[in-house]
């Protein structure tokens, strides 16, 4: 059987972190170098006021006020013919690329590019799925056994729960950021005739972007009336927003941070919704299996205190949650029976322990 996960080296290790600081970086010191415009001069009663003009990535043409003709805004202007603060992370993402790390699809990252530029992860966006289960493999050090490529990005968001907590002029167009990549991207629409969570190309339905969210009281759709974007709900999906870190994404193109889940939620979450995979989606259960395995194993050895914290959080959401998790944590034992971390969740779900308490109450993850 092929290695579950082999460690990066340290050079791949070092890169990484020197992307993610750059990366972080450039998306606070963004500035006029990093857009895409230009400076224009309006003489108003004798005297001359700068605009800059720029194009929104939905195509929309803004104006805004720079200010009077002075030194101050002479400096500004001399800004942007040099080099912004994104320009440095090609060439670090290409040697991290070399060295070892894994990067995503280009035209993935132009995707997720854009829900970043529209501020979908600044309002506490999370990517999870596969891409997220690639970014934790840097992050942590590691590259993954199993090399099994996705054509749908799957994000979350904790919708209602996060409501209160977004400031109230914070608004993101996610809807306009898809419709503004001109691939051809369509919303879903189910039963009720409504959109979805879901968007699809025609022609390639394989590649889709799915935005979930935890399941609520309504069991329903929810339109998002911030982020415009409808959420589609999913059992014990909060489990996994619990706990959310920054990694960074990146390709040859460039690189971008974003959320992902802790990686021990992220790994019990997945042995959570293993019995939920039914029908077409059968499928996602045996990758949920073997990305679990390969996360597990990897905290197991290194980083065993998250594995225990995030169980610890497991057991006390009540008999439904560790029901579940049990049907997980058995599939688990038989497509990988050498994991050393299957004592410990036998122990975890052992129904002589089973004195879990009822299952809390949150206001959101901690984004």
């Amino acid at each position: 059987m092929a290695a579950l996960f082999t460690e990066l080296k340290l050079s791949a290790q070092t890169a990484y972190a020197q992307l993610l600081d750059a990366a972080l970086g450039a998306a606070h010191l963004r500035s006029v170098a990093d857009l895409s415009g230009s400076f224009n001069a309006k003489i108003v009663k004798g005297r001359k006021y700068w605009y800059f003009q720029y194009t929104e990535p939905s195509g929309i043409l803004r104006q805004v006020y720079v200010g009077p003709d002075n030194e101050a805004v002479q400096r500004l202007m001399t800004r942007k013919s040099e080099p912004g603060a994104g320009a440095s992370l090609g060439p670090l993402a290409r040697s991290a690329l070399a060295l070892g790390c894994e990067g995503v699809l280009p035209r993935h990252y132009r995707v997720l590019r854009r829900l970043a530029d529209y501020g979908f992860f600044q309002a506490g966006g999370v990517l999870v799925g596969t891409h997220a289960f690639l970014a934790c493999g840097n992050m942590l050090g590691a590259r993954w056994g199993s090399q099994d490529r996705t054509q749908d990005i799957d994000f979350a968001h904790a919708g209602k729960a996060l409501a209160l907590l977004l400031p109230g002029n914070l608004e993101v167009r996610t809807d306009d950021a898809i419709s503004s990549l001109n691939m051809g991207f369509l919303p879903i629409s189910g039963l009720g005739g409504k959109a979805g969570g879901s968007y699809l190309i025609p022609h390639e339905p394989e590649f889709r972007l799915d935005f979930l969210t935890p399941l609520h009281r309504g069991r329903g759709p929810f339109v998002h009336p911030k982020l415009h974007i409808t959420l589609q709900p999913l059992a014990f999906m909060d489990f996994s927003l619990e706990a959310v870190e920054q990694a960074v994404i990146f390709c040859a193109e460039g690189a971008l941070v974003v959320n992902v889940p802790d990686p021990a939620h992220f790994a019990l979450h997945k042995l959570l919704v293993h019995s939920q995979r039914t029908g077409t989606f059968r499928s996602k259960s045996a990758k949920d299996l073997a990305q679990a395995a390969a996360l597990l194993a990897f905290l197991w050895k290194y980083r065993r205190d998250s594995v225990e914290e995030a169980a610890r959080d497991l057991r006390s959401r009540g008999q439904r949650w560790l029901s579940r998790f049990r049907q997980g944590a058995d599939a688990l034992r038989k497509a990988h029976p050498d994991l050393e971390v299957h004592p410990f969740l036998a122990k975890l779900v052992s129904r002589k322990s089973d004195s879990a308490r009822p299952l809390r109450q949150r206001a959101g993850p901690s984004v």
